[in-house]
Parts: structure tokens; sequence; C-alpha cells
């Protein structure tokens, strides 16, 4: 499975958000699911990306070219592609992905994994999506789109696919789960 991650370019003032990371990254490549993410090299990016290829795993990085000019791109993925702009690379990192996660991070993260919410509605996004809720760093998220619901500008039925967790196991079966109900017509993935 090709899992999009997405995070940010710090790794925040508690050792517990860069732990998130390597224990993510430890996590799909020991059950071979290949990293789709911004193909940054410091900060949470580096982390997980350099914990998944020490581990032997697939990393595809995908980077505006503006970032690239700047320096900010990781240097020995497995695969990189350069993009135009912002807009182009959220969109190729959806098509490239199976399932989404948002790591502790920033108004990019939150940005990322708030777009892909907001495409599963359209019809956009049938990949499933996860806030990994490290020390309940997105419990406020959460709140938002229970009073989202509570207010009638948000269906329940729009949560569904999105699980707040901080336990890759979990996560593993609920993206396993709502992949299958998300494309009726693929194959079964492995969590």
């Amino acid at each position: 499975m090709k899992i999009a991650v997405f995070c940010g370019a710090a790794e925040g003032n508690r050792p517990a958000y860069p732990a998130s990371a390597r224990k993510m990254g430890e996590w799909m490549a020991a059950r071979g699911h290949e990293l789709i993410y911004g193909a940054g090299k410091v900060g949470m990016m580096g982390l997980i990306a350099d914990t998944v290829l020490s581990a032997g795993g697939r990393v595809t990085g995908v980077i505006p070219q503006f970032m690239v000019d700047l320096g900010w791109c990781h240097e020995s993925l497995t695969e990189l592609i350069v993009t135009e702009d912002m807009s182009s690379r959220i969109k190729k990192m959806r098509d490239l992905s199976d399932a989404m996660i948002a790591l502790p991070g920033g108004a990019g993260t939150l940005e990322e994994i708030s777009c892909m919410i907001s495409w599963q509605r359209l019809g956009l996004n049938d990949s499933p999506c996860v806030f990994y809720n490290e020390q309940g760093f997105y419990e406020p998220i959460r709140e938002m789109y229970d009073r989202m619901i509570a207010a009638d500008f948000l269906e329940p039925e729009a949560m569904e696919r999105v699980l707040f967790s901080s336990d890759p196991e979990e996560i593993g079966r609920f993206i396993v789960t709502a992949a299958r109900k998300g494309r009726t017509a693929s194959g079964g993935y492995d969590v």
C-alpha cells in the first residue's frame, strides 16, 4: 500500500513528536508500505523518510520546484517527483496514495489533511484519512469536526473515513477497512 504522510519540517517541542515519526516509519517499512511524502530532508519529514529508508523501504518524495531551488529536498529518496507548485504537489500525492496520515505538524500539515477530507466529500479523494493523534495533539481538530456536525455544517457520514489515533495497528486496520469501502472495485490490502 502507498501511504501519504503529511508532516512538517520541524520536530516540535516534545520528544513524543519525532518519536511518532520514527514509529510510523518503522511500522510502514515492516509491512512493506511505501511512503509518499513532501520530500523534505529535515524535521518530521526527514525523520520518517530516513526511518523508512534505513529499514529498506520505498520512499517517494513529491516537491515543488521552488523548494528544490531552496535546497529543501531530501537527496536519498527511492523516487523524486518535482511539481510546478504546491497545488500540483498535493494532487500528485493524492493520485499516488491509498491512504493519508497527518503526523503532528503545523499549518501546512493541517492544510493538506483538511484538503484531503474536503476532497473526500466532493468525490475527489477516495482514500481514508488519519490524524496521528500523538498525546492528543489533534483533539481540538476532532472537537471542531464534532462542532461542525452539531451545527449541521457537516454530515456525520463525512467522518466515517477519518480516524484520530496514535496506534499504528489501529491505523492499519482502519485504512484497510475504509479503503475497501471507498474502493469497491479494488483488491484487498494487507495491514
